[in-house]
């Protein structure tokens, strides 16, 4: 029952899609730093090699890059084959790969769909399809493999952008997660979801009009509107991350958890 073993994600073995940047790489970073090692990925091999060296440094660990374009079964089947010649067990495979696409309702095009829930939605359900053989080879009913979902509160609520493919998207993550979970449970694979509100990202920046500006952003103005009055920080998302990564969470399933400073509630 003592924190370090309840909490405990030392030498598990997991891959962040989506982690070069913004809540994969605060997860992939949280991993990191206690203990597991972590693969990331993401669609800018640049990018996505440039954060895993410096996460490496920064936490003495092993972060590994595996770019990876996961809007299409292509770039899925290969994530999960450079994975199997590294890896013969996957202990948490977190999906937080995710686009967007904004434009008024008049003027929204069909591409604004179809990019959006190919990457959200069918990235997410094939890419634990073609993982599913490593996460079941190391899980047992004691400590399942985990699975978690990155959907968002715009998948609950009502968004406040014209992202108008975005927050079905998140709320066809949400049922694909209650889906998934009641499916492989029985398999020693815990399936859940979060579900963030405001965190200090790319993503967000370019909604509120910095246009990717992360550095350059009000932060406080945006965590101002917020209940909490804050944004969300890094020790926020890797803190839940790692309670559903570890033997504290091996009994929850299924769910979607927001974690948004109380948006929702309010």
């Amino acid at each position: 029952m003592k924190l370090g073993h309840l909490f405990s994600v030392e030498g598990k073995v997991a891959l962040v899609t989506g982690g070069s940047r913004g809540i994969g790489e605060m997860i992939a970073a949280g991993l990191l730093a206690n203990g597991a090692t972590v693969y990331i990925s993401s669609r800018k091999a640049d990018v996505c090699d440039a954060t895993a060296e410096r996460l490496s440094a920064e936490y003495g660990g092993t972060c590994v890059s595996l770019p990876a374009d996961l809007s299409g079964l292509e770039g899925i089947e290969a994530l999960a084959a450079a994975l199997r010649e590294r890896e013969d067990r996957l202990d948490i495979l977190v999906n937080n790969a995710g686009v967007s696409w904004g434009a008024p309702l008049e003027e929204f095009p069909e591409k604004g769909w179809d990019k959006v829930f190919d990457t959200n939605v069918k990235g997410v359900f094939f890419l634990t399809q073609q993982l599913l053989p490593l996460l079941e080879a190391g899980a047992t009913e004691e400590d399942p493999a985990r699975v978690i979902n990155i959907g968002s509160i715009d998948g609950i609520r009502t968004p406040v952008f014209d992202t108008h493919s975005y927050g079905p998207s998140k709320a066809a993550v949400h049922a694909l997660t209650r889906q998934m979970a009641a499916k492989l449970v029985k398999r020693h694979v815990v399936v859940n979801a979060i579900a963030p509100g405001p965190f200090p990202t790319w993503m967000l920046s370019t909604g509120v009009g910095t246009g990717g500006d992360v550095e350059g952003t009000d932060w406080d103005a945006v965590g101002a509107m917020t209940p909490s009055g804050r944004v969300g920080s890094p020790e926020d998302i890797a803190g839940l991350a790692i309670f559903l990564s570890s033997r504290a969470g091996a009994y929850v399933v299924g769910e979607v958890i927001a974690l948004d400073g109380g948006a929702v509630v309010s």
